[in-house]
């Protein structure tokens, strides 16, 4: 059997060449246009001298450039690993490292650090995005409208074939312990997660919707952007979320559907509608943090006709494993029941399954067709994480005797900033470097903007001194803008259990 994710794509765009696929701003691409573009930048890879199984690496905002560049790789048969665009030079230099991508692809704004880093990686090639009006670019850059140019003439049926169970997408994750880990998601995954995405949320070819969540991140890449596509429904590109810049996109381009974290939904409850037309909004999903009953209730008044519903799922899951599927079948609070082809069970510390009740709390373990194929490169925290033959979450959890799942806590000691992921051990570390610093310790503590915001509780080497706005300077040099700590606490010592692990049970309760 052979098969290949761009199928999505080439498929809407035989059903309807010329319908509007992309918009941004006062731009519009459609289905055949970006399955020739796209055709050109598969071509222009190969021309590059990238061969099926390689990997190509992606740093853009949420601009028509990202698509193309998405499905030109998947139709050259190579593996895409989507980047934050605002990772440091040393953060780029070990995600092109350790998934041995060949070629970046990065925008202007972000080209010095990316530069940078693909140089320390090694050999490398970058190809920039410039943005409107941008300056010179980079040396040692190539335009990304040179690997467009190169493809001219592409034929958009020339697709590589793959098998099922290749690997598509690489996305980086991480836990309380190492360095982020690339979660291999394949072929067959990605348009499994699509498909179901798009059925659960009821899309149709006449759906009109807004990609403002990162596209770089599964739940703008799988629920929204490849979830559209599938469909055939029109994605509508918002590069950074601002409320105006939001409700302006929905009212221009009469928005039906609308993913977003529980922060944006909170902006946009308290957003001035004066004059606004947002009565084509039908759905919102929720995800990446849960998101509170009141938060739902405002919402919905503000914007009649809407429904939010709230789901759950991990970079390692393909997007969605759970999901509240309509107004009428789902519970405030809840992430909602199993999607279509997913199990899932709340286990104890043996692996037992629990039994429904709130009093009943144990991990939440999944499989299904939407789970990875696996940690690129690291066969032992791939058995960890999956063994018998469950993958095993690290969020703790229950259910009810109706199939609802509920979220009490984290395992890992998750930070969610703004429905970013931020990961303590990875700040901790960087904190570890810093010459003035002994201990280190990294929480969320609750934020009603962002949801959480990152503190860093410190100790100090005898004899030295650091200011706290330092040792922030300091992080910030060395970790993308979402990381880095806007508080450090500096204490004499960090408090400890029997067994010397630091609790941070009692920093939080400072």
């Amino acid at each position: 059997m052979s098969f290949n994710l761009t199928t999505i794509l080439r498929e809407s765009t035989l059903a309807h060449p010329d319908k509007p696929m992309l918009r941004l701003g006062p731009s519009t691409l459609s289905y055949g246009q970006v399955d020739q573009l796209s055709a050109q930048v598969a071509a222009g890879l190969r021309a590059a001298g990238l061969r099926r199984g390689d990997t190509v690496a992606l740093q853009l905002p949420n601009v028509p450039q990202f698509v193309l560049a998405y499905f030109g790789a998947l139709r050259a048969g190579l593996t895409l690993v989507p980047l934050n665009p605002l990772l440091k030079a040393p953060e780029v230099a070990y995600h092109l490292s350790d998934s041995g991508a060949r070629l970046l692809i990065t925008f202007d704004a972000f080209a010095d650090e990316a530069v940078k880093g693909a140089a320390e990686a090694g050999d490398v090639r970058v190809y920039v995005v410039p943005s409107p009006g941008g300056g010179e670019l980079p040396a040692d850059t190539t335009p990304f409208d040179e690997l467009v140019a190169a493809g001219a003439g592409a034929d958009p049926a020339d697709v590589e074939q793959m098998s099922p169970d290749d690997t598509a997408v690489v996305i980086y994750t991480s836990g309380t312990t190492g360095r982020p880990k690339g979660a291999e998601l394949t072929h067959f995954q990605m348009f499994m997660a699509a498909t179901v995405a798009a059925e659960t949320f009821g899309y149709g070819d006449d759906d009109v919707a807004m990609a403002v969540l990162p596209l770089f991140h599964v739940f703008g890449l799988s629920s929204v952007m490849n979830s559209a596509v599938r469909a055939g429904a029109t994605l509508v590109l918002v590069p950074r979320f601002e409320v105006d810049a939001v409700l302006d996109a929905l009212e221009q381009h009469r928005v039906t559907v609308f993913c977003g974290v529980p922060t944006m939904f909170v902006a946009l409850v308290h957003a001035d509608l004066t004059g606004r037309d947002v009565s084509t909004l039908r759905v919102c999903v929720s995800g990446g943090a849960s998101i509170p009953g009141e938060v739902i209730r405002g919402f919905e008044a503000a914007y009649p006709g809407t429904t939010i519903l709230e789901g759950y799922g991990l970079s390692e899951t393909s997007a969605l494993a759970t999901f509240n599927r309509s107004a009428e079948d789902r519970r405030v609070l809840s992430i909602g029941k199993r999607l279509y082809g997913c199990e899932v069970r709340v286990v104890d510390p043996d692996d037992r399954e629990l039994p429904p009740g709130p009093d009943n709390v144990g991990e939440i373990v999944l499989r299904g067709h939407n789970i990875m194929k696996g940690y690129l490169g690291r066969p032992e925290a791939t058995a960890e994480a999956m063994r018998g033959g469950w993958f095993h979450t690290g969020d703790l959890g229950h259910r009810d005797e109706d199939g609802f799942f509920y979220i009490v806590d984290r395992k890992k000691d998750l930070v969610i900033r703004g429905g970013f992921n931020v990961y303590p051990r990875e700040i901790e570390e960087v904190l570890h470097t810093h010459p003035a610093v002994l201990e280190a310790a990294v929480i969320g503590r609750p934020d009603e903007r962002l949801g959480e915001e990152v503190v860093a509780f410190v100790s100090l080497r005898p004899g030295s001194s650091a200011e706290p706005g330092e040792v922030v300077a300091f992080c910030k040099e060395r970790l993308a803008a979402y990381k880095y700590p806007r508080e450090v606490v500096v204490i004499d010592e960090l408090p400890k259990g029997p067994s010397g692990k630091v609790l941070k049970t009692e920093l939080r309760n400072r």
